[in-house]
């Protein structure tokens, strides 16, 4: 016995109505959608940045390892789904690929990554200005701060800005970017996502809260003055209180229950280099060292001797051809006579990270004639230059690479030993170095186990991979029709299912899940923590069975390599334990690039290992100063909440979850069988046991573009298209039931041959009624939208909502046309309960509006008594040296200062009163902006009557 016309508008109805953001069922859509395991935290977190309609935004400050991308990708999937297509994501230039593909796979929204180049195209296209798009954006901080005022020009329906520790000293002068980004997104709804929101000051807080809401708090000045110094507990109770709309903050220990964690294992494999790659470093680094390089212009420099350094530390492979096209630059240069303005075009073909450096760093261009001298000194370089590459090539051998043979053996032995799967993901930071690793690799025994992964993958073996993926997986929600993402998929594939060791160069490290590894070798050790932290996290992380096994290498013979990796081990933690770097020492750097700039400038300036063993040391002293170990115990005052209160809020939380989500997708399944049952195969369902079918043709209206072919509803689907409710067809199926024609009917609901018992309704079998079903949107501060159930029995006894939903739980037949009576007057009270609790919560953001405004407007008026009594001890001062003072003169300068601090006090007290009563007039005006942002206005429709009798 099928359902009724009436059971599937109602279901079209309920899938596709907007929920209140106080409740789960705000995001139920969005989560059925998402293909990422259901984290309770995840969804408290994303409910959080829908808190208020008043709100401009939040502070999500999850541990590492919580998935706060998946936080803010939640809250990008739900605007996407209202309809509200502005959005921008503001990371750090190595972050941009991670988060395109991760809104791709998780949530299916398109984004583009804006840099230099797309954004100049765009612009030569006609379009002024780039940041207005219908896809989601991503940039990096220095991009989007060069352009804050084209992104002012755009009203945002959400920006998300993700590292946002960055912005954490936007209070002060000197951090111009921040600032720029404030200016340019004041008034736009944010979600910044941070592990560390304090680190070493009270005032980062106050620097990352202002940046959300400049009414959190009055001024630096007066935030100063209230909070620097922190002693009782009242203290830490109004801070807290005053945080808490802004910030969530979930730990890693508060969710062991339902996250599990398996640990980090080091092994460290020692070299010693030949004595010709001991000769090749020492002469490479004594030219790196040199003051003036025609090689190395000014503008340059310090990028290019990063680089430089490691190709160097990489292989004899890599800073061989590094120098080679060094060479031929200054040969390109006498031969035009003129500077050339771009040293590094060319070597992002081997150091494919370059671009997040040059976008970091912002490059400068210069060019001037050549004179005599240089031409001289360019012609004795290229001699060195080219002595250089020529030993360089002369190397066939690497010890390095002699030990890599010896490192995956203990590696693979030690997986072994954990239960886990001989695969290890090998890390290099250059293209040329893993071409050699190739050669290396398949003349040891590993020739038909190795699959490369690089930024561009043009090898042979890569486009067949690709080619025979594109084959399998035709006709399958699996291309997504860019190479890009494509070809990730199809390499991470075939590492998975054939190959035993995928070697990587930096591209790897972004956005690829490879939980099915737990081996992992930095051939080449990147010197920025937050980097090697994201390579080691595309193993270790949810979902990851096994411990994993992190081989380093070290060079015996290089006292700065060794101090290096000491102060990544030890200071770090990066290799082992179960979480890794944590986020306080993490969150100490603010910037990775800028932390490497630091350790060049140390092997740039010694050479002795007493000079570099001194100036390592001061490094680590100055991160324990960053790593301010007691800033802990403020930040569980102010940041943490207590675990039985958290631990007891999720678990309800899973289970309202995991409920919404069984009961949207049996809707969703039930209201697609009965529209498509002409055009599709549905019994597929029986004999997968899943919601399965296969579409055979498309129904009338259908957008051509939708594919035929097998579809699933679900999370991990192989060969079949994911459906969901954002896809095309699914949209249609709820459209075209929302706007079914529905006459009063009779239905018989048939409880007695249920599968299940339903114990609210037992009472009922054998009565009949009435029922119907209204729709009421509210739009005021947000929009939302309720079903309205009004249901009697013929008896005069009202039924609960619970039984009228529990009804179309049950399949019925329709029995034919009826006459309804009225149930208006019942509807019109249940409506004004609805409105009524709304009305309540709209009055709750006010009264929440009103406190932090007058918290505002008190440390205004705060800050404004503290310059006054700043005048009046002054002037007291100066009374007291002229009553103290025997001579004249001293007494009539300390008298005409003491007139002048009279005066400035006079003129601050007509300040205080004008700002003042500027600071009410302000309150007044925000008042009655959050008064008209409250306006309630509702609209109606009448879905549905019926008589319904249950047998």
């Amino acid at each position: 016995m099928p359902i009724t016309e009436y059971h599937a508008k109602y279901f079209a109805h309920e899938l596709s109505k907007r929920g209140s953001p106080t409740s789960i069922e705000k995001l139920a859509g969005t989560l059925m959608d998402a293909r990422v395991d259901l984290n309770p935290h995840q969804v408290e977190a994303a409910l959080f940045a829908f808190k208020s309609p008043l709100s401009n935004g939040a502070i999500l400050a999850d541990e590492v390892g919580l998935g706060k991308t998946i936080e803010a990708g939640l809250v990008l999937s739900q605007k996407w789904a209202e309809g509200k297509k502005r959005m921008l994501i503001v990371v750090p230039a190595s972050l941009r690929k991670q988060w395109s593909q991760e809104l791709a796979e998780k949530f299916f929204l398109p984004s583009q990554i804006l840099e230099a180049k797309s954004f100049n195209a765009a612009i030569k296209a006609g379009n002024l200005n780039p940041f207005e798009a219908n896809e989601i954006l991503i940039c990096s901080y220095p991009f989007a701060a060069r352009h804050a005022e084209k992104l002012m020009l755009v009203r945002w329906d959400l920006v998300v800005l993700d590292e946002a520790h960055r912005l954490r000293n936007v209070y002060k002068t000197q951090n111009k970017t921040a600032r720029a980004l404030r200016t340019a997104l004041t008034n736009v709804p944010k979600v910044l996502l941070t592990a560390t929101p304090l680190q070493n000051s009270l005032m980062e807080l106050y620097g990352l809260v202002s940046f959300i809401d400049e009414y959190a708090f009055g001024d630096e000045k007066s935030f100063r003055s209230q909070y620097s110094r922190m002693t009782s507990p009242e203290q830490f109770g109004e801070l807290k209180g005053r945080l808490q709309p802004f910030c969530h903050r979930t730990l890693r220990r508060q969710v062991m229950e339902y996250v599990k964690y398996t640990n980090r294992q080091p092994i460290t494999q020692e070299f010693r280099p030949s004595d010709d790659e001991q000769a090749l470093y020492d002469m490479v680094s004594d030219y790196l060292q040199r003051p003036s390089l025609f090689a190395l212009p000014n503008a340059q420099r310090k990028l290019m001797t990063l680089v430089l350094r490691k190709l160097l530390a990489s292989s004899t492979f890599a800073i061989a051809g590094a120098l080679d096209s060094l060479a031929n630059k200054l040969q390109r240069q006498l031969k035009d006579n003129e500077q050339l303005v771009n040293r590094l075009e060319g070597l992002e073909a081997d150091f494919e990270t370059l671009e997040e450096y040059e976008d970091e760093l912002e490059i400068e261009e210069e060019q001037q004639p050549l004179s005599a001298d240089d031409i001289a000194a360019i012609e004795e370089e290229i001699a060195d230059l080219a002595a250089f590459r020529e030993l360089a090539v002369s190397i066939s051998e690497n010890a390095k690479g002699m030990a890599l043979i010896d490192g995956l053996k203990a590696g693979f032995d030690k997986a072994t030993d954990l239960g886990a799967e001989q695969k290890a993901i090998i890390f290099t930071e250059s293209r040329r170095t893993q071409d050699y690793l190739v050669r290396l690799l398949s003349e040891n025994g590993y020739a038909d186990k190795l699959v490369l992964f690089n930024g561009s993958n043009t090898d042979e073996q890569s486009k067949a991979i690709y080619k025979a993926w594109i084959e399998r997986n035709q006709g399958s929600d699996k291309i997504t029709g860019s190479r890009t993402a494509d070809m990730r998929a199809a390499l991470v594939e075939h590492f998975r299912n054939t190959a035993q060791i995928m070697i990587a160069t930096e591209a790897a490290a972004e956005g690829i899940n490879l939980q099915f590894c737990s081996l992992l070798v930095n051939y080449d050790m990147p010197w920025n923590p937050q980097r090697i932290e994201q390579r080691i996290g595309r193993c270790h992380r949810y979902g990851q069975k096994h411990d994993v096994v992190v081989i380093n290498f070290l060079n015996k013979a290089n006292a700065a390599d060794q101090r290096v990796y000491e102060l990544l081990d030890e200071k770090f933690n990066l290799f082992s334990g179960v979480f890794g770097a944590s986020d306080g020492v993490l969150g100490a750097i603010e910037s990775g690039i800028d932390f490497e700039q630091r350790i060049v400038e140390i092997y740039q300036t010694c050479r002795e290992p007493g000079q570099i063993a001194f100036q390592f040391e001061e490094l680590r002293k100055e991160l324990d100063e960053q790593i301010n170990q007691a800033m802990d115990d403020t930040r569980q005052k102010l940041l943490e909440n207590f675990d039985a209160e958290v631990h007891d809020k999720l678990k309800v939380n899973l289970q309202e979850s995991k409920a919404y989500l069984d009961k949207y997708s049996q809707w969703l399944w039930e209201i697609t069988r009965f529209v498509l049952a002409e055009h599709a195969d549905f019994s597929l369902a029986e004999q997968s046991k899943n919601y399965r079918f296969e579409l055979t043709q498309l129904p009338n209206g259908a957008n051509p573009a939708i594919p035929l072919g097998i579809y699933e509803i679900g999370k991990d689907i192989e060969e079949a298209h994911v459906y969901r409710l954002g896809h095309p067809l699914a949209k249609q199926v709820v459209q075209q039931l929302t706007e079914v024609n529905t006459p009063a009917a009779s239905l018989q609901f048939d409880l007695t041959n249920h599968p299940q018992q339903v114990n609210a309704l037992q009472a009922m079998v054998g009565q009949t009624g009435i029922l119907s079903l209204h729709k009421l949107a509210i739009t005021g501060a947000d929009t939302e939208e309720h079903l309205v159930f009004v249901g009697v029995t013929d008896e005069g006894e009202m039924l609960n909502a619970d039984q009228m939903r529990r009804l179309f739980s049950l399949n019925a037949i329709n029995l034919g046309p009826a006459e309804i009576a009225d149930t208006s007057e019942q509807y019109e009270a249940q409506k004004q309960q609805i409105l009524g609790d709304v009305e309540g919560r709209y009055a709750a953001y006010f009264e929440q509006e009103m406190e932090k405004l007058d918290h505002w407007a008190d440390d205004k008026r705060n800050g404004l008594k503290f310059n006054l009594k700043d005048l009046d001890t002054q002037i007291k001062d100066l009374k007291r040296q002229i009553r103290g003072s025997k001579n004249l003169p001293e007494k009539l300068a300390f008298q005409r200062k003491a007139q002048k601090l009279e005066k400035q006090r006079d003129e601050a007290w007509r300040e205080y009163d004008e700002q003042a009563r500027e600071v009410e007039q302000k309150k007044d005006s925000l008042l009655d902006i959050i008064e008209q942002k409250l306006q309630m206005n509702t609209t109606e429709q009448h879905v549905f009557s019926i008589r319904w009798s249950l047998i």
